[in-house]
């Protein structure tokens, strides 16, 4: 079978790329081994959405390093809500928001949630070094409880920054996977969070993965824009991501945008 199969002279690019080039082709098919491995991807995709956050174990990870945590719900009451209804995502359900409304907690300077997103894959996997990287920087900030939030859009960590009385809140959130990237987490920093926040009020990080941009890399930007942005008394717009220049050398993976479409909106 081997013998029919034409090779594509663009074969050596592919080693730059995860993109689905220099395939080959069987006759007019693409051929078995590269369409297997597009099935699997999807599918691998279509998982990274319906899979639940196992919240239980995440809270545990957490608190093995010195976290400590709470729980909270969007009003989506299930994963098929969630994904039919974006509004619902964006609100706390009541009960956690009487809640968080019940807890004195003492003005942290930032509030970092965790949610599942549309990847809890990149959850479970990428938060925990994150939040291990960027704090281990934040030596002299009053970090409030992690939150981890089931069923929820990016708009959700505003009610919970508002409701904590957080100067700042970071989203740490799947993002909607792709093909080759069914775990990439999405961060989003708002300052002064509070309902009715826009996407245009706040920073965005993206792709954050060992694949993409790693740990180390993705601290140290979060770890600049929480200090302009504390500083400042701002995000989104108005605060411009020139940690690159602090770098010896200035990754190549885009990574930031102030007004991102990552799909968790």
């Amino acid at each position: 079978m081997s013998d029919f199969l034409e090779k594509n002279p663009w074969n050596a690019l592919r080693q730059f790329t995860n993109a689905r080039i220099a395939l080959g082709r069987a006759g007019n098919s693409l051929p078995t081994a590269p369409l297997l491995a597009f099935n699997l991807s999807h599918a691998q995709a279509r998982d990274a959405v319906h899979h639940p956050l196992d919240t239980e174990v995440l809270h545990e990870q957490l608190r093995a390093q010195s976290f400590s945590t709470l729980d909270v719900h969007s009003a989506a009451p299930d994963r098929e809500h969630y994904l039919r209804r974006p509004d619902l995502g964006r609100r706390l359900s009541d009960e956690s928001r009487a809640a968080l409304g019940q807890l004195k907690v003492d003005s942290p300077d930032v509030v970092f949630v965790i949610a599942d997103g549309l990847s809890a894959f990149a959850a479970s996997k990428q938060s925990i070094p994150l939040l291990q990287a960027v704090c281990a920087k934040l030596t002299d900030w009053k970090i409030g409880p992690v939150v981890v939030a089931r069923q929820a859009r990016v708009a959700l960590g505003d009610e919970i920054g508002e409701l904590l009385n957080a100067k700042l809140v970071v989203m740490l959130i799947g993002e909607r996977p792709g093909l080759s990237s069914p775990d990439s987490l999405g961060i989003y920093l708002t300052y002064a969070p509070k309902l009715g926040c826009s996407d245009a009020q706040r920073n965005c990080i993206s792709n954050v993965r060992p694949e993409g941009l790693n740990y180390e890399s993705a601290a140290h930007k979060l770890h600049y824009l929480l200090t302009h942005a504390r500083r400042l008394g701002l995000t989104g717009v108005g605060l411009k991501d020139d940690s690159d220049a602090l770098l010896p050398s200035t990754p190549t993976t885009p990574a930031v945008s102030n007004n991102p479409n990552t799909g968790a909106t």
